[in-house]
C-alpha cells in the first residue's frame, strides 16, 4: 500500500476498501518473462520507476502519489535507492532479477527478497529461500507502506551478500543506520552461533557447500557407526582401525608426514607442569547454547560419553579446548580408540621388563587409576605396592598439595605403634559373615564380592590395610570387568568420604560393604563429575586451586583533570611574567617578525573560533605561519584570561624533524629555551617540564603511545588526556596511518570530554572531508589563511635539458611521454634518460643554477625518494666547487637534521638533498630553487612477502605543488621538474590514505590493546574506512601469530603492541629476551629491517654465496648473517678501519650495511627499554641470563621460525636409498633437487639460488620444515632468507593445534600434518598457554628475569632435542 506522508509521520491513512473476497495478504512481485504479458492484460495500472505498482487496492483514495526518492531518502537525497542498488548488484553477479514478497501486517507491510541464479552450464535455476529476519528482529521489517517495505527488504538482502564491503555509505541515511546498527548486531550474533555462512558474498555457493557438508556429515556419521562396530571385533591399533582395506583411504596424505615422539622423562616433566599449572578458559568465555549442542552431538559421535562432554563444555571456551579437556580428564580405558597411542593395551605399562613390577602396576591400575600414575607412585615408594596404593587413594581423596606433591598426611605413622590385632580380628569376622564371598589374598589384602540387585556384572571390593587403620580408612578398590575407571574411582571417593565422616576409630568394613551395596546403583547412574576424580584418573589431574580468570592491566597513574577556574595564584603569576616579557626588546623584535606572517592578521578569528567550537580546522598554504603562530595565539589568549595553569597544548607532527624544528622556532619567538614553556617529545628523546611546559610538539606516534599505554580500556584512553586542554593535529592532509588512527580516537574522546579542544591544521584548502567527519559529534569551525608565497617559475624536463645542454650516456627507454612537439635532440635525450632518476642530470642542473645565480645568496632544495638516492646525489654534486651539500631525512640524528637550517659557510651555496620531509613539515628560509625528481618512497603492502615495504612511485600533484612552493619563500623562485608535462598529468591528484594501502595487523593490535573489542567497527568509523576484508584478514593473522586468543589479547600480543616494529621482528625480540638469546635476536631483527650484509657482485655470485655459507654452516641464511655481524662487531672494537675494510671485502660484506644494522639494533634496544620489556640499565656488554643461549643455533632457528609463522613450508624428502658397505646397508643423502618444498598459499615452492640452502642435502636437528621471510614469483615461486626447523618448533610456535579425530595424528595451523599420539598435542597446547602466562608475568613485572623459569626451560629443551630425552 502506498500512502501519503513521510515515515514516522502522524497523518492517518484511510484503509482501502477491499474489492473482492480474494486473499491478497501475500503478494509476489516478479519480473519473470512469463508474467509480463499476464500483468499487462490484467492491469494497465502505472508503476513508478522502482517497479512499485501504484494501482493497488485503495490507490484511488490517494489524491497524490508520493515521490519515492523523497519517501525513501529524504527531501535532499540524490543518490541511489536500495532497490536499484540490489538490482545492479544482481546484474553484476549475473544472477536473476530479485523478486519481492509482500505481506500485510498489523503495522503496515512486510517484504522479503528471493534471489535466483541460473547456471550457464547446466541451465538449472537455483532459488534461495527468502531473506527472512529472525523473530527477535521481525519488527524491523514492518513498514508503513509497501514501497518502504520493499526498500527495507532490498537493504537487508544487500547486507546479507555485501556485509563485508562498505557500500552502506551509498545508502540513504535511514538504511545506512540500519546497516551499521541492527544488521551488524544481528550478524555478530549469527556468526557467534556458527551461522557465518548466511553472510557469504555468493549465497548460492554457500547454500550448495552447506548442503554438501550436511550430506558429508551424515555420511561420515554412518561410516563412524560402521567403523565402531568393526573396532569392537578387532584389536586396537593407531587410529582405532587396521591398516588395510578402507583404512588405507583414511591414511591417504598421512603416510609420508613427519612423526612426533616424546621421551618418557620429557613427557613426565611436562605432565607434572600441566598438573601444577593447568589453566582452562582463562578469560571465562561462555559457549552459546547452540555451540554447546553442536559440540556435544559431534563428540558423542566421536565416541565420548555424553555426561563427560556436557561437563567439558561448561569448563571450556571452544571446541578444541573441550577436546583437549576430555583427553586429559577421561581415563584411558574410557577414551575412544582413535585417541590412544599405537600398540596401546589397557592397564599394561609399556616401559618395563620387570615382571613383578608389572604385576603390581596391573593390580593398582585395575582399581581405575592411570597406569602412568601407578608407575610413578610405585617408583616413589620403592616398589612398595601397599604404600603406593595408599598414596593413590590419598591423592584421589585429597588431591595434590599446592607444591604439587601428593598429600601424605594419611601415611604418617604414629610413634606408639599400630594395633595389628584390630585388622586381623576383623578379617576373621568378615570371613565368618560372608563365607565364600570373602577371600584373603595376603594378610593385609582381601576381597569381598558385593551383591547388588538388578546388576548382572560382578563387583568385588578390594580392601587393603592402611598404616593407621582404623584411625584412617582402609585402602579400597572396586574391581569389575568392563566398568569405566572414572566410575570405579567415584565409588572409592564416595565410600572413603562416608568412612571419614561416620566410621573412623572403629572396625568399619562391614558398614562400608553395606553402604556400597545400597549406593552402587546410584553411583553407576550418576557417578558425578570427571574433575572430582581427575587426580587419580590421570597423571595430569590439576591442583585444586582457584584459577584467576585474568584480565590484568598494566595501569599507569592517570594525570589530574584540568582546573578551569580562572585567576588562581599560579595563573596570575604566569600572566605577570608574560606581561613583563612583552616589554623586552628581544621579544618586541620577535613580535615584529611574527606580525609579518599572514596568520597574524587572523589572530582574533583563530582564537574566537577555537573558543567557540570543539573542533577547529585551520587551512593554510605552507609559509602562512599556521603551525608556529596558531598555538601561540591560543596560549597567549588563555594566559590573558587567567587560565595559564589550565593551558596544556599538545601539537602532533608526522616526523621527528618537524617536532624538533617547530619547538626550536616557537621557543625562539617566545624568547625562552626549549624545555621550559615550549618543549618536545619524540621517540627516545624528550625536553619538557610538567606544569611548566605549555606547548609540547610531539610525533603522532608518541601521542598514540601515551593513549595506548594508559591502561587498556576506552575510559583509560580518555583519562590519558585529562590534563590536556588542546590537541593540535598538524599536517592532517597527509592522511598517514597514525593520523587517521588518532582522529578516530579523538572523535570518541571529544564525546566524553566536552572541554577538550581539537585543532586540525592542513596545508591544503580541502577541509570539507574533515568537517563532515567531526560535525556529527562536535561543533566545527573553520579558518582559512592565505599564503605569502612569491611567484615561482616552472621548468619541465625538456626545459632543463635545453638550459643545461645535458646529454645522457645511457638509454633506459621506458618513458612514455608524448614528445611530438619537442625538437628531436631534446626528445632523444628524454628517451635516453627514461623514467629513472639520473644523477648526472641532477648535478648538471645544480651546476647551471649556481652559475646563473652568481653571487646572489639562496639555497637549492632537491627532492628525492629515499636515503640511497640522497647519498648518490650528494656523491654526484660534491665535485661542484663552492657547494655546501647536506642530507635531510627522517633517519638522521636530531643534531644532523638541524644543520639544514643554519647559513652555509661564507662563499658557499647550500644544497639540501631531502626526502618528502621537506615538503610541508619544515621551513628552510633561504631556499630559492627547487629540483623535483617527482618521486617518493611510499609505504605499501607487498603480498609476495606479507611485509610493509617502501616502494618508489610517482608523487601526487598535491605533493609536487607543495615542493614547488618551497622555492618562493623569500623571493621569486624557480622549480626544476625532472619529469615531463605528460608525466605530471598522469600523477594522482593526491595520495591514497595510508590506511587503504598497508596491512593493518599493527593497527588492529593497537586498537585491541586500548580495550576496543570490536576492532572492525572501530576502524569502520575512520575518516576513510579500510576494507572490512583487510581488517578480518589482519585479525585472523593476529590469531595465527599468537597475539589474539579469540577476542582476547594474549600476553604476547600486549608485548607486541608496545614495540614499534614489524610484528615478526617484535615477536623475535620478545622471544629472544624470554629464551635467553636477546642479542642474537636483536641483530636478526635489525638485519631483516635493513637487509643482508652480504653483497653479490654479478661476476662473483658463487664466491659471495660460498662466503655466506662459511658463516651459516647449514643453519640457514639468517644464522649466517648473524654470525657474520657478530664477527664484524667483535673486530670493530680492536681493529683499524683499513683492516676492517679489507676483511669485509674478503668476505663480500658491505661496511655501510653493517653500520646500518648496528644503528637499527640500537633503536630496537631503546624501544624494548621504553616498552618496559628490558631494564633501563641493560647494556649489550653486560653478561646476564638474557644472553645465556646466544650460541645455541637450534634454539635461535626455532625462535626465527616461530616469529615468521605462518610463512613456512614443509619439506618433502624422497624415498630413502641405501648403498651396500662392509658393515651393511648405508643410507644415502638425497640429492638436493629431489627435495621438494610446499607452502599453504602456493603449493610447491622453490629455494632461491642465492640461499645457502640451495644445494642442501639434509638439515640440522631433524628439521622437517623451512621458514622464510621473503617470497618472490618469477618463472617459479621462490622462497628466501631460509631457516630450517623441527616438528616441536612447529607445535610450540605455529598456529592452532587440531586433533585429528580419526586417530591419524595432529593438524597444525589447519594444513600441516604430524603423525603421533593425540596426548602429545594436548600437552604442547597446554604448554603454549603456560608460556603465555609466563609472558603475562613479564608485563606485570618488567624486571622479571625469565632465564631460569621452568616453563621456558622445558620449551627450550623440546625445540633443542625435538622432544627426546637426551
Amino acid at each position: 500500500m502506498v500512502g501519503q506522508g513521510k515515515r514516522g509521520g502522524s497523518s492517518k491513512k484511510t484503509p482501502a476498501k477491499p474489492t473482492s473476497n480474494a486473499d491478497d495478504s501475500y503478494i509476489v512481485f516478479s519480473n519473470a518473462k512469463d508474467d509480463a504479458k499476464a500483468k499487462k492484460t490484467e492491469s494497465k495500472g502505472s508503476t513508478d520507476k522502482n517497479g512499485v505498482n501504484t494501482d493497488e487496492p485503495g490507490a484511488e483514495d490517494v489524491p497524490k502519489r508520493p515521490d519515492t526518492r523523497k519517501l525513501i531518502g529524504g527531501a535532499s537525497w540524490t543518490g541511489k535507492l536500495p532497490v536499484n542498488m540490489l538490482a545492479e548488484h544482481c546484474q553484476k553477479q549475473k544472477w536473476g532479477k530479485p523478486e519481492y514478497t509482500m505481506a500485510k501486517t498489523p503495522e503496515g507491510f512486510s517484504s522479503m527478497v528471493i534471489l535466483k541464479a541460473t547456471s550457464p552450464k547446466t541451465k538449472e535455476t537455483a532459488v534461495l529461500p527468502p531473506f527472512k529476519l529472525p523473530p527477535t528482529h521481525k519488527h524491523l521489517a514492518s513498514q508503513p507502506t509497501a514501497v518502504e517495505a520493499r526498500h527495507f527488504a532490498a537493504t537487508y538482502a544487500l547486507f546479507r551478500v555485501c556485509s563485508m564491503r562498505n557500500i552502506h555509505m551509498m545508502l540513504p541515511p535511514t538504511y545506512r543506520d540500519l546497516w551499521k546498527g541492527d544488521f551488524q548486531d544481528l550478524k555478530k550474533d549469527d556468526v557467534k552461533d556458527g551461522k557465518a555462512w548466511m553472510y557469504e558474498a555468493d549465497p548460492f555457493s554457500a547454500k550448495q557447500e552447506r548442503e554438501e557438508a550436511q550430506a558429508l556429515m551424515a555420511k561420515k556419521r554412518e561410516e563412524r557407526e560402521k567403523q565402531r562396530a568393526k573396532e569392537a571385533e578387532q584389536p586396537v591399533s593407531l587410529g582405532g582401525s587396521n591398516i588395510n582395506g578402507a583404512s588405507r583411504n583414511v591414511m591417504r596424505g598421512w603416510t609420508r608426514v613427519p612423526r612426533i615422539d616424546m621421551g618418557k622423562r620429557t613427557r613426565a616433566n611436562i605432565e607434572d607442569l600441566v598438573r601444577k599449572h593447568a589453566v582452562w578458559n582463562p578469560h571465562g568465555i561462555l559457549l552459546s547454547e547452540f555451540q554447546r549442542r553442536n559440540i556435544i552431538n559431534e563428540f558423542i559421535d566421536l565416541g565420548f560419553r555424553k555426561s563427560h562432554v556436557e561437563e567439558a563444555v561448561v569448563e571450556c571456551k571452544d571446541r578444541e579446548e573441550t577436546l583437549e579437556w576430555l583427553l586429559i580428564h577421561v581415563p584411558e580405558d574410557d577414551l575412544p580408540n582413535w585417541s590412544l597411542p599405537e600398540g596401546y593395551v589397557a592397564g599394561i605399562s609399556m616401559a618395563s621388563g620387570n615382571v613383578k613390577r608389572e604385576a603390581s602396576i596391573k593390580r593398582l591400575s585395575e582399581a581405575g587409576y592411570s597406569t602412568e600414575l601407578c608407575e610413578k607412585l610405585l617408583s616413589e615408594h620403592v616398589d612398595d605396592e601397599g604404600r603406593a596404593a595408599e598414596a593413590l587413594q590419598d591423592l584421589l581423596v585429597r588431591g595434590y598439595t599446592e607444591s604439587g606433591d601428593v598429600s601424605m598426611s594419611s601415611l604418617a605413622v604414629s610413634a606408639d605403634g599400630l594395633d595389628e590385632a584390630v585388622w586381623t580380628e576383623e578379617q576373621l569376622t568378615l570371613k565368618a559373615i560372608y563365607g565364600d564371598r570373602y577371600s584373603s589374598i595376603s594378610p593385609e589384602l582381601s576381597h569381598i564380592q558385593l551383591r547388588v540387585p538388578h546388576l548382572r556384572v560382578a563387583y568385588d571390593l578390594g580392601l587393603r590395610k592402611s598404616k593407621r587403620y582404623p584411625q584412617t580408612a582402609p585402602v579400597v578398590s572396586i574391581l569389575s570387568p568392563g566398568l569405566p575407571s572414572y566410575i570405579k574411582l567415584s565409588m572409592v571417593r564416595q565410600v572413603i568420604a562416608y568412612a571419614n565422616t561416620d566410621l573412623l576409630e572403629q572396625p568399619m568394613i562391614f558398614n562400608l560393604v553395606d553402604w556400597l551395596e545400597a549406593e552402587i546403583l546410584r553411583i553407576v547412574e550418576n557417578p558425578g563429575k570427571l574433575r572430582d576424580v581427575s587426580a587419580g584418573a590421570s597423571l595430569i589431574g590439576e591442583l585444586s586451586i582457584t584459577v584467576d580468570k585474568r584480565h590484568q592491566k598494566y595501569h599507569k597513574k592517570s594525570p589530574s583533570p584540568i582546573d578551569w577556574r580562572p585567576g588562581n595564584p599560579q595563573s596570575l603569576n604566569i600572566l605577570s611574567k608574560w606581561q613583563s616579557k612583552q616589554a623586552n626588546a628581544q621579544q618586541r623584535k620577535m613580535l615584529s617578525g611574527r606580525q609579518s606572517l599572514p596568520a597574524w592578521s587572523l589572530r582574533d578569528d583563530i582564537v574566537d573560533t577555537v573558543n567557540s567550537h570543539q573542533v577547529t580546522i585551520i587551512s593554510g598554504e605552507t609559509g602562512s605561519g599556521k603551525s608556529t603562530q596558531s598555538v601561540q595565539f591560543i596560549l597567549d589568549d588563555m594566559i590573558q584570561r587567567g587560565l595559564g595553569t589550565a593551558a596544556n597544548l599538545i601539537c602532533t607532527q608526522p616526523r621527528r624533524i618537524s617536532a624538533l624544528g617547530l619547538a626550536d622556532r616557537v621557543s625562539d619567538e617566545r624568547c625562552s629555551v626549549v624545555g621550559d614553556e615550549v618543549g618536545y617529545a619524540i621517540r627516545g628523546e624528550s625536553k619538557q617540564k610538567p606544569g611548566v611546559t605549555k606547548i609540547t610538539f610531539v610525533t603522532t606516534g608518541v601521542l598514540l603511545r601515551r593513549m595506548q599505554t594508559s591502561g587498556g580500556s576506552s575510559e583509560d584512553v580518555v583519562s590519558s588526556l585529562a590534563d590536556v586542554s588542546h590537541v593540535v593535529v598538524d599536517e592532517v592532509h597527509e592522511r598517514s596511518l597514525d593520523t587517521d588512527f588518532l582522529l578516530v580516537l579523538l572523535r570518541d574522546v571529544l564525546a566524553k570530554r566536552k572541554d577538550l579542544k581539537v585543532i586540525l591544521m592542513s596545508a591544503t584548502l580541502d577541509a570539507g572531508v574533515f568537517e563532515d567527519y567531526f560535525m556529527k559529534a562536535s561543533s566545527v569551525g573553520k579558518v582559512e589563511i592565505q599564503g605569502r608565497a612569491y611567484p615561482v617559475d616552472d621548468f619541465y624536463l625538456d626545459d632543463v635539458i635545453r638550459q643545461t645542454g645535458f646529454k645522457s650516456q645511457s638509454r633506459y627507454g621506458d618513458d612514455d611521454s608524448d614528445l611530438t612537439d619537442i625538437e628531436p635532440s631534446v626528445a632523444s635525450a628524454i628517451q635516453n634518460i627514461g623514467m629513472r632518476i639520473n644523477y648526472d642530470l641532477i648535478a648538471s642542473t645544480v651546476r647551471a643554477i649556481d652559475s646563473r645565480m652568481g653571487d646572489l645568496d639562496g639555497g637549492i632544495l632537491i627532492f628525492l625518494p629515499g636515503v640511497m638516492e640522497i647519498n648518490r646525489t650528494l656523491d654526484a654534486i660534491r665535485t661542484i666547487p663552492n657547494i655546501h651539500a647536506l642530507p635531510l631525512h627522517a633517519s638522521l640524528m636530531s643534531v644532523e637534521q638541524r644543520r639544514v637550517f643554519a647559513a652555509p659557510p661564507k662563499g658557499k651555496r647550500k644544497v639540501i638533498a631531502a626526502t618528502n620531509v621537506a615538503e610541508t613539515s619544515i621551513t628552510i628560509e633561504d631556499i630559492v630553487a627547487v629540483i623535483d625528481t617527482g618521486k617518493v618512497k611510499e609505504t605499501s603492502f607487498d603480498p609476495q612477502n606479507n611485509m610493509v615495504k617502501l616502494e618508489e612511485v610517482w608523487a601526487s600533484r598535491a605533493a609536487c605543488k607543495q615542493r614547488r612552493g618551497r622555492a618562493g619563500r623569500v623571493r621569486a623562485g624557480k622549480c626544476y621538474k625532472l619529469y615531463t608535462r605528460n608525466a605530471e598529468a598522469k600523477m594522482a591528484e593526491r595520495p591514497e590514505p595510508e590506511i587503504r594501502r598497508v596491512p593493518l595487523e599493527q593497527m588492529c593490535l593497537s586498537v585491541r590493546a586500548m580495550g576496543v573489542k570490536d576492532v572492525a567497527s572501530f576502524l569502520a568509523s575512520a575518516l576513510t574506512p579500510p576494507e572490512s576484508v583487510a581488517v578480518d584478514g589482519a585479525i585472523d593473522l593476529l590469531g595465527r601469530i599468537g597475539a589474539l586468543d579469540g577476542d582476547e589479547l594474549t600476553a604476547l600480543g600486549r608485548h607486541l603492541a608496545l614495540i614499534p616494529a614489524d610484528l615478526r621482528c617484535g615477536k623475535l625480540m620478545v622471544y629472544g629476551a624470554t629464551f635467553g638469546c636477546l642479542e642474537a635476536c636483536l641483530t636478526i631483527a635489525a638485519i631483516l629491517t635493513v637487509k643482508s650484509p652480504f653483497v653479490s657482485p654479478q661476476t662473483k655470485r658463487e664466491e659471495s654465496k660460498a662466503a655466506r655459507s662459511s658463516f651459516s654452516q647449514g643453519q640457514g641464511d639468517l644464522v649466517g648473517d648473524l654470525r657474520a655481524y657478530e664477527e664484524w662487531s667483535a673486530m670493530r672494537k680492536s681493529s683499524h678501519y683499513h683492516v676492517m675494510r679489507s676483511w669485509c671485502d674478503e668476505h663480500y660484506l658491505s661496511s655501510q650495511t653493517l653500520n646500518d644494522i648496528s644503528s637499527n639494533r640500537s633503536q630496537y634496544l631503546s624501544s624494548l627499554k621504553e616498552a618496559g620489556f628490558l631494564p633501563s640499565s641493560y647494556h649489550s656488554s653486560i653478561q646476564s641470563t638474557l644472553n645465556a643461549h646466544n650460541d645455541n643455533p637450534a634454539l635461535i632457528r626455532a625462535l626465527i621460525a616461530g616469529s615468521f609463522n605462518p610463512q613456512l613450508a614443509r619439506i618433502e624428502f624422497p624415498d630413502k636409498k641405501f648403498a651396500p658397505s662392509m658393515s651393511g646397508a648405508v643410507e644415502l643423502d638425497p640429492e638436493a633437487k629431489t627435495i621438494k618444498y610446499f607452502n599453504q598459499d602456493n603449493g610447491r615452492v622453490f629455494v632461491h639460488p642465492s640461499s645457502t640452502l640451495f644445494d642442501a642435502q639434509g638439515f640440522p636437528g631433524g628439521a622437517a620444515y623451512m621458514s622464510y621471510f621473503n617470497k618472490m614469483a618469477t618463472s617459479k615461486v621462490f622462497i628466501r632468507d631460509l631457516t630450517p626447523f623441527n616438528a616441536y618448533t612447529l607445535l610450540l610456535f605455529s598456529g592452532p593445534i587440531t586433533l585429528d579425530t580419526l586417530g591419524r595424528g595432529l593438524l597444525v595451523d589447519g594444513w600441516l600434518r604430524l603423525r603421533g599420539w593425540a596426548r602429545i598435542g594436548v600437552l604442547v597446547s597446554r604448554l603454549r598457554m603456560m608460556l603465555d602466562e609466563v609472558l603475562a608475568k613479564k608485563i606485570e613485572n618488567p624486571s622479571l628475569d625469565l632465564g631460569n623459569d621452568t616453563v621456558v626451560g622445558v620449551v627450550r629443551k623440546l625445540v633443542e632435542l625435538d622432544g627426546l630425552d637426551r
